[in-house]
Protein backbone atom coordinates (compact mmCIF):
# COMPACT_ATOMS: atom_id res chain seq x y z
CA UNK A 1 0.00 0.00 0.00
CA UNK A 2 3.23 2.30 -0.65
CA UNK A 3 2.56 5.27 -2.36
CA UNK A 4 5.25 7.93 -3.93
CA UNK A 5 2.58 10.34 -4.81
CA UNK A 6 1.38 10.21 -0.96
CA UNK A 7 4.68 11.44 0.22
CA UNK A 8 5.03 13.74 -2.85
CA UNK A 9 1.61 15.46 -1.74
CA UNK A 10 3.09 15.52 2.01
CA UNK A 11 5.58 16.85 1.03
CA UNK A 12 4.03 19.52 -0.39
CA UNK A 13 1.37 20.22 2.46
CA UNK A 14 4.27 20.26 5.45
CA UNK A 15 6.94 22.53 3.04
CA UNK A 16 4.03 24.83 2.76
CA UNK A 17 3.23 25.34 6.31
CA UNK A 18 7.02 25.49 7.40
CA UNK A 19 8.36 28.19 4.62
CA UNK A 20 11.51 29.64 6.31
CA UNK A 21 10.91 33.41 5.73
CA UNK A 22 14.13 34.72 6.63
CA UNK A 23 16.68 35.33 3.77
CA UNK A 24 19.66 34.33 5.41
CA UNK A 25 22.08 32.18 3.63
CA UNK A 26 22.21 27.78 4.46
CA UNK A 27 25.03 26.66 6.37
CA UNK A 28 27.80 24.39 5.27
CA UNK A 29 28.26 23.20 1.56
CA UNK A 30 28.91 19.43 2.27
CA UNK A 31 31.22 16.74 3.75
CA UNK A 32 32.20 16.35 7.85
CA UNK A 33 30.72 19.82 8.86
CA UNK A 34 27.38 18.80 7.71
CA UNK A 35 27.50 16.32 10.88
CA UNK A 36 24.69 16.57 13.76
CA UNK A 37 27.74 16.84 15.95
CA UNK A 38 29.13 20.52 14.37
CA UNK A 39 27.81 24.03 17.24
CA UNK A 40 26.20 26.21 14.69
CA UNK A 41 23.71 29.03 14.97
CA UNK A 42 20.22 27.90 15.04
CA UNK A 43 19.04 29.36 11.92
CA UNK A 44 22.48 28.36 9.86
CA UNK A 45 21.98 24.97 10.94
CA UNK A 46 17.95 24.69 10.43
CA UNK A 47 18.55 26.19 6.69
CA UNK A 48 21.31 23.61 6.67
CA UNK A 49 18.79 20.78 7.08
CA UNK A 50 16.04 21.90 4.78
CA UNK A 51 18.61 22.35 2.10
CA UNK A 52 19.57 18.59 2.74
CA UNK A 53 15.82 17.67 2.00
CA UNK A 54 15.06 19.84 -1.09
CA UNK A 55 18.21 17.71 -2.25
CA UNK A 56 16.67 14.52 -1.15
CA UNK A 57 19.33 13.72 1.40
CA UNK A 58 16.54 13.02 3.79
CA UNK A 59 18.90 10.84 6.65
CA UNK A 60 20.97 13.83 7.40
CA UNK A 61 18.05 16.13 6.69
CA UNK A 62 16.20 14.35 9.77
CA UNK A 63 19.70 13.97 11.89
CA UNK A 64 20.38 17.99 11.16
CA UNK A 65 16.47 19.39 12.13
CA UNK A 66 16.93 16.91 15.54
CA UNK A 67 20.33 18.56 16.09
CA UNK A 68 18.48 21.90 15.81
CA UNK A 69 16.31 20.53 18.75
CA UNK A 70 19.29 19.47 20.83
CA UNK A 71 21.21 22.18 20.59
CA UNK A 72 18.80 25.19 20.59
CA UNK A 73 15.84 23.14 22.59
CA UNK A 74 14.42 26.87 23.66
CA UNK A 75 14.23 28.33 19.99
CA UNK A 76 11.11 28.47 18.40
CA UNK A 77 12.91 26.72 15.36
CA UNK A 78 12.97 24.08 17.41
CA UNK A 79 9.34 23.37 17.35
CA UNK A 80 9.59 23.67 13.67
CA UNK A 81 12.42 21.16 13.43
CA UNK A 82 10.25 18.44 15.29
CA UNK A 83 8.02 18.59 12.79
CA UNK A 84 10.39 18.30 9.55
CA UNK A 85 12.38 15.89 11.71
CA UNK A 86 9.43 13.66 11.60
CA UNK A 87 8.55 14.25 8.12
CA UNK A 88 12.15 13.61 6.82
CA UNK A 89 12.18 10.24 8.64
CA UNK A 90 8.78 9.37 6.66
CA UNK A 91 10.01 10.34 3.57
CA UNK A 92 13.51 8.16 3.96
CA UNK A 93 11.20 5.57 4.86
CA UNK A 94 12.17 5.33 8.66
CA UNK A 95 8.43 5.16 9.52
CA UNK A 96 9.50 4.36 13.64
CA UNK A 97 11.67 7.25 13.85
CA UNK A 98 8.87 9.31 11.81
CA UNK A 99 6.24 8.01 14.69
CA UNK A 100 8.57 8.91 17.39
CA UNK A 101 9.19 12.34 16.00
CA UNK A 102 5.48 13.17 15.71
CA UNK A 103 4.64 12.26 18.65
CA UNK A 104 7.56 13.68 20.56
CA UNK A 105 5.64 17.05 18.26
CA UNK A 106 2.47 16.71 20.13
CA UNK A 107 3.64 15.56 23.64
CA UNK A 108 5.40 19.16 23.85
CA UNK A 109 2.99 21.32 21.47
CA UNK A 110 -0.23 19.13 21.17
CA UNK A 111 -2.05 22.60 21.20
CA UNK A 112 -0.20 23.77 17.84
CA UNK A 113 -2.07 24.60 14.65
CA UNK A 114 0.64 22.15 12.99
CA UNK A 115 -0.72 19.17 15.38
CA UNK A 116 -3.01 17.90 13.12
CA UNK A 117 -0.33 17.29 10.54
CA UNK A 118 1.31 15.40 13.15
CA UNK A 119 -1.31 13.28 13.60
CA UNK A 120 -1.81 12.45 10.11
CA UNK A 121 2.20 11.73 9.85
CA UNK A 122 1.77 9.44 12.30
CA UNK A 123 -1.53 7.96 10.79
CA UNK A 124 0.63 7.86 7.88
CA UNK A 125 3.69 6.19 9.02
CA UNK A 126 1.56 3.41 10.10
CA UNK A 127 0.06 3.16 6.65
CA UNK A 128 2.60 2.65 4.90
CA UNK A 129 3.45 -0.39 7.36
CA UNK A 130 0.40 -2.10 6.37
CA UNK A 131 1.57 -5.82 4.57
CA UNK A 132 -1.10 -7.95 2.89
CA UNK A 133 -3.69 -10.05 5.08
CA UNK A 134 -1.53 -12.82 5.73
CA UNK A 135 0.38 -11.33 7.89
CA UNK A 136 -0.46 -10.32 11.57
CA UNK A 137 -2.69 -6.86 11.49
CA UNK A 138 -1.27 -5.25 14.34
CA UNK A 139 0.19 -2.03 12.06
CA UNK A 140 -3.41 -2.38 10.63
CA UNK A 141 -4.88 -1.75 13.76
CA UNK A 142 -2.54 1.56 14.75
CA UNK A 143 -3.02 2.80 11.37
CA UNK A 144 -6.80 2.87 12.09
CA UNK A 145 -6.29 3.95 15.86
CA UNK A 146 -4.23 6.97 14.60
CA UNK A 147 -6.26 8.15 11.31
CA UNK A 148 -9.24 7.85 13.78
CA UNK A 149 -7.49 10.09 16.56
CA UNK A 150 -7.40 12.86 13.73
CA UNK A 151 -11.27 12.97 12.65
CA UNK A 152 -12.10 12.90 15.91
CA UNK A 153 -9.65 15.88 17.52
CA UNK A 154 -9.35 17.50 13.76
CA UNK A 155 -12.48 16.30 12.01
CA UNK A 156 -12.24 19.91 9.85
CA UNK A 157 -9.05 19.95 9.18
CA UNK A 158 -7.36 19.87 5.78
CA UNK A 159 -6.01 16.41 6.38
CA UNK A 160 -8.93 14.55 7.95
CA UNK A 161 -10.74 13.87 4.48
CA UNK A 162 -7.74 11.97 3.11
CA UNK A 163 -7.58 10.37 6.38
CA UNK A 164 -11.31 8.88 6.23
CA UNK A 165 -10.76 8.27 3.34
CA UNK A 166 -7.76 5.42 4.47
CA UNK A 167 -9.95 4.39 7.38
CA UNK A 168 -12.75 3.13 4.77
CA UNK A 169 -9.35 1.58 2.90
CA UNK A 170 -7.95 0.13 5.88
CA UNK A 171 -10.94 -0.99 7.26
CA UNK A 172 -11.28 -2.95 3.76
CA UNK A 173 -7.93 -4.36 4.71
CA UNK A 174 -9.39 -5.94 7.50
CA UNK A 175 -12.27 -7.52 6.43
CA UNK A 176 -9.96 -8.82 3.47
CA UNK A 177 -8.55 -10.66 6.70
CA UNK A 178 -11.59 -11.49 8.35
CA UNK A 179 -12.78 -13.19 4.84
CA UNK A 180 -9.40 -15.16 3.75
CA UNK A 181 -9.73 -16.97 7.32
CA UNK A 182 -12.99 -17.56 6.44
CA UNK A 183 -12.81 -19.14 3.17
CA UNK A 184 -9.41 -21.19 4.83
CA UNK A 185 -11.95 -22.52 7.09
CA UNK A 186 -14.47 -22.83 4.86
CA UNK A 187 -12.15 -25.19 2.42
CA UNK A 188 -11.43 -27.27 5.92
CA UNK A 189 -14.99 -28.12 6.28
CA UNK A 190 -15.29 -25.87 9.86
CA UNK A 191 -18.42 -24.01 8.81
CA UNK A 192 -19.30 -22.51 11.96
CA UNK A 193 -15.78 -20.84 12.38
CA UNK A 194 -15.91 -19.94 8.92
CA UNK A 195 -19.34 -18.71 9.38
CA UNK A 196 -18.42 -16.69 12.26
CA UNK A 197 -15.71 -14.65 10.48
CA UNK A 198 -18.11 -13.84 7.68
CA UNK A 199 -20.66 -12.94 10.08
CA UNK A 200 -18.19 -10.30 11.23
CA UNK A 201 -17.92 -8.74 8.07
CA UNK A 202 -21.49 -8.36 7.64
CA UNK A 203 -21.33 -6.36 10.94
CA UNK A 204 -18.48 -4.45 11.56
CA UNK A 205 -17.37 -4.01 7.71
CA UNK A 206 -21.13 -3.67 5.75
CA UNK A 207 -19.67 -0.68 3.75
CA UNK A 208 -16.24 -2.43 2.68
CA UNK A 209 -16.05 -4.07 -0.81
CA UNK A 210 -16.41 -7.64 0.94
CA UNK A 211 -19.69 -7.68 2.00
CA UNK A 212 -21.29 -8.93 -1.07
CA UNK A 213 -19.18 -11.96 -0.80
CA UNK A 214 -19.71 -12.26 2.51
CA UNK A 215 -23.41 -12.49 2.56
CA UNK A 216 -22.78 -14.54 -0.19
CA UNK A 217 -20.64 -17.02 2.16
CA UNK A 218 -23.03 -17.08 4.66
CA UNK A 219 -25.98 -18.26 2.56
CA UNK A 220 -23.14 -21.27 1.11
CA UNK A 221 -22.40 -22.02 4.82
CA UNK A 222 -25.65 -21.50 6.73
CA UNK A 223 -26.78 -24.31 3.62
CA UNK A 224 -24.36 -26.36 4.88
CA UNK A 225 -24.92 -26.37 8.28
CA UNK A 226 -28.34 -27.16 7.40
CA UNK A 227 -29.83 -23.89 8.31
CA UNK A 228 -31.97 -23.24 5.01
CA UNK A 229 -34.11 -20.51 6.75
CA UNK A 230 -30.88 -18.33 7.85
CA UNK A 231 -29.25 -19.02 4.02
CA UNK A 232 -32.01 -17.68 2.54
CA UNK A 233 -32.29 -14.91 4.87
CA UNK A 234 -28.66 -13.60 4.15
CA UNK A 235 -29.55 -14.62 0.19
CA UNK A 236 -32.47 -11.94 0.49
CA UNK A 237 -30.08 -9.31 1.90
CA UNK A 238 -27.79 -10.12 -0.28
CA UNK A 239 -30.23 -9.26 -3.12
CA UNK A 240 -31.59 -6.23 -1.79
CA UNK A 241 -28.60 -4.32 -1.23
CA UNK A 242 -26.68 -5.72 -4.31
CA UNK A 243 -28.98 -6.96 -6.98
CA UNK A 244 -26.88 -6.83 -9.70
CA UNK A 245 -23.48 -8.62 -8.72
CA UNK A 246 -22.19 -11.91 -9.23
CA UNK A 247 -22.51 -13.37 -5.69
CA UNK A 248 -26.51 -12.66 -5.84
CA UNK A 249 -26.76 -14.29 -8.84
CA UNK A 250 -25.17 -17.04 -7.33
CA UNK A 251 -26.80 -17.32 -3.93
CA UNK A 252 -29.93 -17.46 -5.96
CA UNK A 253 -28.68 -20.39 -8.07
CA UNK A 254 -27.87 -22.41 -4.77
CA UNK A 255 -30.98 -21.20 -2.97
CA UNK A 256 -32.78 -22.18 -5.47
CA UNK A 257 -31.05 -25.98 -5.69
CA UNK A 258 -30.88 -26.91 -2.34
CA UNK A 259 -33.73 -24.92 -0.22
CA UNK A 260 -36.61 -23.69 -2.78
CA UNK A 261 -39.33 -23.78 -0.33
CA UNK A 262 -37.28 -22.85 2.72
CA UNK A 263 -38.49 -20.16 5.12
CA UNK A 264 -36.39 -17.15 5.84
CA UNK A 265 -36.15 -16.77 9.73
Amino acid sequence: MTTRSLRRAAAVSLLAATTVVSGCATGASGGPRDTAYVARDVETLYLSAKERLDRGDTKLAAALFDEVERQHPYSPWARRAQLMSAFSYYVAQDYTKAIQSAQRFLSIHPGNKDAPYAYYLIGLSYYEQIGDVQRDQKTTEQTLTALRELTRRFPYSEYAADAQLKIDLVNDHLAGKEMAIGRYYETSGKWLAAAIRFQNVVENYQTTSHAPEALFRLTETNLALGIPGEAKKYAAVLGANYPGSEWYEKAYKLIDEYAPNAQAT
